[in-house]
């Protein structure tokens, strides 16, 4: 069996969507949340360990290594080969843990190069599973929240090019989806550029703590073997060495706070990708954006003439599973019981189907975009037949010019009724107000009634 036809067998097979039908969007996270990158990421945690532990507490029996192993140490701690995660999984097979087994590769692999036995014990010295677990975890997701960072920076990009493309094409607006003032396609698009960035700092902006102290946070067989070391101070400069944050204040698990906040971040980004695919779903359906089609596409089994707005329909749907999962976590994981329980293990499983359903989400929102444009003509036409939207305008000129009652002789004029221009002139010509005021509304038309919208799309 070659190898496509192999891929093809497993995407079928998948029971997830995530690995199966979605397999090259989710691709980027693949060699950090999945099984196997999880167990790659516990082997360089145990290897940093040592390498670490060596260096700040030379007293110890093992400390001083062979070159040969010290360089093992370190390949270990760099990159482990591809066939690593699959001999962890078979030690895990046999004794039926998975960090253990992590622990029983590395000794084998230093054991392979000459370790003496003072060495190997020093593999796992001081930890709990949960030690290497947070650590793994924390630069995993750290590394992952790069992924999806640049992919939604790419898509603010294109957003902003958009919104300086359009800026100046005026468009109706809709307040509780009734005519309202006019605004400019690109100012539409400048505002979620603004949304976007705002909810990317915040999620940049999460700090990822990780801590190293033992069975219940407290140090307690690091004191009993070596009472004279200053164990935090090591703790803390190989946590930091990490690019993590220091966290010295936990029971068995680090309370995964910080997840709670990444989790949220994510999900808030979600919210306004949601929304900002609706909205374009809906400028679709009305004629404002058009969609280029490709032409080997189908979009209906039965009606030939349709282009779908699908990619935006994905993205909202893939935001959607994704929220359901990260706003799970978020209120899940910083509940534990006692010193802890094993149910935020299960749960952490399911970080990666969480994130590959944003990113999923994202890129299909990156092709909706790539495929739309304006339709100004129809857009015209609408702008055309609302002309009561200047009723704004002009009350507002009457409370500018002190003419009492602005607000209301509008309201009886507009209300419910059909107006045109040649009406609206009419009627501005009964207004007391300047006769070059009266000009200057009689020109004024709903194509034009934009206010500062184009300046403000091409400032973003």
């Amino acid at each position: 069996m070659s190898a496509s036809s192999s891929d093809l067998l497993s995407a079928l097979d998948a029971l997830s969507p995530v690995d199966g039908r979605y397999r090259a969007a989710s691709a980027p996270l693949r060699g950090l949340l999945t099984e196997g990158g999880l167990i790659r990421e516990r082997i360089r945690i145990e290897a940093l360990w040592l390498l670490h532990l060596a260096a700040a507490v030379p007293q110890l029996p093992g400390a001083l290594f062979t070159p040969a192993v010290r360089e093992r140490a370190r390949q270990l701690a760099v990159a482990p080969e591809p066939a690593a995660a699959a001999a962890v999984k078979a030690i895990e097979e046999r004794i039926n843990h998975d960090v253990k087994a992590v622990e029983y590769y590395l000794r084998e692999q230093l054991t392979a190069v000459g370790a003496t036995d003072a060495t190997l014990e020093l593999v796992h010295f001081g930890c709990t599973s949960e030690d290497i677990n947070n650590l793994s975890y924390a630069r995993l997701l750290h590394a992952a929240r790069a992924t999806l960072l640049g992919t939604l920076e790419a898509r603010t990009v294109e957003l902003t090019a958009l919104a300086h493309r359009y800026a100046d094409t005026a468009m109706p607006a809709r307040t509780h989806g009734q005519p309202a003032s006019p605004t400019t396609l690109g100012k539409e698009f400048a505002n979620f550029v603004a949304r976007l960035r705002r909810a990317q700092r915040r999620f940049a902006a999460v700090s990822i703590l990780g801590k190293w102290n033992g069975a219940v946070g407290n140090f307690n067989a690091h004191a009993a073997a070596l009472p004279g070391v200053d164990w935090p101070a090591v703790s803390q400069t190989f946590v930091t060495s990490l690019s993590l944050e220091y966290n010295p204040w936990t029971t068995q698990i680090e309370p995964h706070d910080w997840i709670a906040e990444y989790c949220d971040a994510l999900a808030g980004v979600n919210v306004m990708v949601i929304d900002l695919s609706r909205d374009l779903w809906g400028y679709v359906s009305l004629g404002y954006l058009r969609q280029r089609a490709l032409a080997a596409e189908v979009g209906s089994s039965t009606m030939p003439h349709k282009v779908n707005p699908i990619d935006f329909e994905n993205a909202e749907g893939n935001c959607g599973v994704a929220n359901a999962l990260l706003r799970h976590f978020a209120e899940k994981l910083p509940v534990s019981r006692w010193q802890r329980d094993l149910t935020d293990s299960t749960v952490l499983r399911n970080l990666g189907v969480a994130l590959a359903h944003a990113l999923i989400a994202w890129s299909a929102l990156g092709r909706g975009l790539a495929r739309i444009e304006a339709d100004p003509e129809r857009m015209a036409a609408d702008l055309a037949a609302t002309w009561e939207v200047l009723g704004e305008a002009v009350q507002t000129v009457l409370r500018a010019a002190g003419v009492p009652g602005g607000y209301e002789r509008l309201k009886e004029f507009t209300r419910g009724r059909t107006i045109d221009a040649a009406t609206l002139a009419a009627f501005i010509d009964t207004l007391p107000l300047a006769p070059a005021e009266k000009s200057r509304l009689r020109a004024l038309k709903p194509a034009d009634y934009t206010g500062l919208a184009a300046q403000l799309a091409r400032r973003i």
